[in-house]
């Protein structure tokens, strides 16, 4: 995802593998349930890995995969047989039963359905490295690293030091003993019947007193609470296509399994990047996924927009890249993350974050915001408007660049940020610094937005200095970013002012945010759903005929959920609405081949010549904006706005013939407010609206058209 540092990135964990989820702590094993500390597998937590090795043989057999589920998003259920040398049959059925709490607790039960008992005897070898998660993602783990091993009734305890940090894990076993390094019991398992074992590994994590675990290690009643809470608060769709509706159920399970909960404020949810290796709030990802998902929940943004304040820069820091008012890049826990980017628990090198930062709030704000969130979160807003200007414009041009200040950051800070992720049109890389054209598409909504939020609170100035920032903004980037001979706008400007001329998806985000004038839009629109971007499924990264293009690439030609629901937005708030239908579609069509769960992304192949999208390798999955662009998509295609400060919504339909009915129950709004939407052909209705809100049968119209009728003075452009 946006947000690692992409020039590493985690082999395969193998074919069907599973990851469990809870908080931050993950679990990723092979469909069999057992891990390998040769494969990017293991028991995590604090971002270090506890349990590098788990497997399970049933006789002397391992266990052959016959079926794997996840009821829950820390639960899974392995279904299989011990796996014979001459492959026959067997009467014995091995279901693995984990949840992963404070600890890892597996019930393990073998079914007999022979009519004679057998004589089973269970064996685990579990190991354990304590590698970091970077180490394990990007394969560079020690497995020389020295542990003491302890053996003793019924458990064994592995430990080390590092760093000054001493691990230290536990497993137990009841029933069992030691031999050589795995514990083993034997049981009689009656005919026609079962028998379970219990086997726990409870880690001592930092914050504890040192001489206790984790208690039981079970998943607690706060996890069940929580998984049942995020269901029934879930709108719930009704609509004509089936798939589509699977489609929204499992971005909805999936951003669920996502949250994580600061311990500090346990009912403050915020959005971690994605699984397995990026449960950690990331600013753009984390802003971008709450965003897109505020028609499931806006409290997932107030908690992400609460959370990256208390973290906001307040100095200066180059090995960090912190600076006043910046939003951060990542913020990870455990001793190891001095492996991480910048070599800090927090790293800030990221661009877009802070523009970002103030988009969503004032989108917040629309969706009705309560004022005591608002003036805890107005002052951070403001620090990052100053951050834009005063350290993210590095030079006074008007525009916000970024260049790294340590080698250990990353090259690029933008969402595309591998190393080769921001090229010439003929495949030459672009030096810093850099400005990137979403970037300043970014920093207008941000001007706009916070011009709106003065505006509903009566400070004509700061609205009227935002204006004109934002104004004076637009009118810049239409200048110096627009290639005239090629109908598109430049990628970025490089270090000498060059505009980076490849034909790339950057610039849809531009028609998201409104900075684009109205007479280039049309040939925006036709390169981005041209035959060199837009592969059927999606659009590309960047085009076909670019010198750098690889469609197995990570951002040169691969196609991006999150990147396409912005392009579908932007589109439709250009009045593009067949081509803003056409994408959406090709973009939830693609998440049916995928069992309903975007990637991070995929392969940016012809969907003419292959019928199936093509997967990325090492795509997260689940991963938060890809699970969160089919709710963006669904709410472009309603054009669904609300408008509290003015005590209106907007809501006009635009669903594609063959799909006229859609029904949407238990719409968040305003508090504890709920909608019920109902589209059926050319008629639209809207239950629970109080009485003051005033329904409005059109698009949304421009933002700054939203501040003239709001009474506010002449004078203001139009958007």
């Amino acid at each position: 995802m946006a947000g690692r540092n992409v020039d590493n990135f985690a082999g395969s964990a193998g074919p069907g593998a599973v990851t469990l989820v809870q908080g931050t702590s993950f679990c990723v094993s092979a469909a069999n349930g057992d891990m390998a500390a040769s494969k990017p597998q293991g028991v995590f937590f604090q971002d270090t890995r506890f349990i590098s090795d788990w497997n399970l043989t049933v006789n002397g057999l391992h266990v052959e995969a016959l079926s794997a589920t996840t009821p829950e998003p820390f639960h899974g259920v392995f279904i299989g047989r011990p796996l014979r040398h001459d492959h026959a049959d067997t009467s014995l059925l091995i279901e693995r039963d984990r949840k992963l709490g404070t600890g890892l607790v597996e019930t393990v039960t073998v079914h007999n359905y022979s009519r004679t008992p057998v004589l089973c005897r269970i064996e685990l070898f579990a190991d354990t490295d304590f590698a970091g998660l970077f180490e394990v993602k990007d394969g560079r783990q020690d497995r020389r690293r020295s542990r003491t091993r302890h053996g003793g009734q019924e458990h064994v305890t592995l430990e080390s030091e590092r760093q000054g940090h001493r691990h230290r894990i536990t497993v137990a076993f009841p029933g069992s003993r030691e031999d050589g390094e795995s514990l083993a019991a034997e049981m009689t398992v009656p005919a026609h019947g079962d028998r379970s074992v219990i086997i726990s590994a409870i880690p001592v994590l930092e914050g504890t007193d040192g001489q206790h675990g984790a208690g039981t290690g079970a998943a607690g009643p706060d996890s069940y609470r929580r998984v049942m809470h995020w269901r029934a608060a879930m709108p719930t769709a009704d609509l004509q296509d089936e798939a589509v509706e699977n489609v929204i159920r499992r971005s909805q399970e999936d951003l669920g399994s996502l949250r994580i909960f600061n311990p500090d404020h346990p009912d403050r949810a915020v959005v971690a990047a994605g699984a397995p290796w990026f449960m950690a709030l990331f600013g753009r990802d984390s802003l971008l996924a709450s965003f897109m998902s505020l028609i499931l929940d806006p409290s997932l943004a107030k908690g992400t927009l609460l959370t990256l304040a208390e973290h906001q820069g307040t100095k200066v820091d180059a090995s960090s890249e912190e600076e006043p008012g910046r939003i951060l890049h990542e913020v990870r826990l455990g001793a190891t993350t001095g492996l991480g980017l910048g070599g800090s628990h927090v790293y800030y090198g990221t661009v877009d974050a802070t523009p970002l930062f103030v988009t969503v709030l004032a989108e917040l704000s629309r969706w009705g915001l309560e004022d005591a969130a608002m003036r805890e979160l107005l002052p951070a807003a403001d620090r990052a408007l100053r951050w834009m200007e005063e350290y993210g414009d590095r030079d006074g041009d008007g525009f916000i660049e970024y260049q790294r200040k340590t080698d250990q950051g990353l090259r690029n800070q933008g969402w595309k940020d591998s190393g080769d992720g921001i090229n010439f049109a003929d495949g030459t890389l672009a030096e810093p610094p850099i400005a990137l054209c979403e970037v300043q598409g970014y920093a207008y909504a941000a001007y706009i937005g916070r011009a709106l939020i003065a505006t509903a609170h009566g400070d004509t100035g700061t609205a009227d200095a935002c204006v004109a920032k934002a104004s004076r903004l637009k009118h810049a980037f239409n200048d110096r970013f627009w290639l005239p001979e090629r109908g598109y706008f430049a990628v970025a400007l490089d270090r000498d002012k060059k505009p980076v001329d490849a034909l790339a998806s950057n610039m849809a985000h531009c028609l998201w945010t409104g900075i684009v004038d109205d007479d280039k839009a049309a040939q925006v629109a036709g390169h981005l759903m041209s035959p060199e971007m837009f592969t059927g499924w999606g659009i590309r990264t960047l085009a076909t005929n670019m010198g750098a293009y690889n469609p197995a690439s990570y951002h040169n030609g691969s196609v991006w959920p999150h990147d396409n629901a912005l392009a579908a937005a932007g589109l439709m708030r250009y009045g593009f609405v067949n081509e803003a239908q056409k994408l959406s579609y090709a973009l939830l069509e693609a998440a049916d081949h995928f069992n309903g769960r975007l990637p991070e992304l995929f392969c940016g192949l012809d969907r003419a010549r292959y019928p199936v999208p093509v997967p990325y390798p090492a795509s997260c999955s689940p991963q938060a904006w890809a699970s969160a662009a089919p709710v963006q998509l669904i709410r472009t295609l309603l054009r669904f706005d609300p408008g509290l400060p003015w005590d209106e919504i907007w809501l006009a339909p635009t669903l594609p013939a063959q799909n006229t009915r859609f029904h949407l129950e238990n719409v968040p709004f305003s508090g504890e407010g709920r909608l019920s939407i109902h589209v059926d052909g050319g008629s639209v209705t809207v239950q629970g609206l109080p009485k003051e809100i005033e329904l409005r049968h059109e698009a949304r119209p421009p933002l700054l058209e939203l501040l003239k009728l709001s009474r506010r003075p002449p004078g203001i452009v139009a958007d």
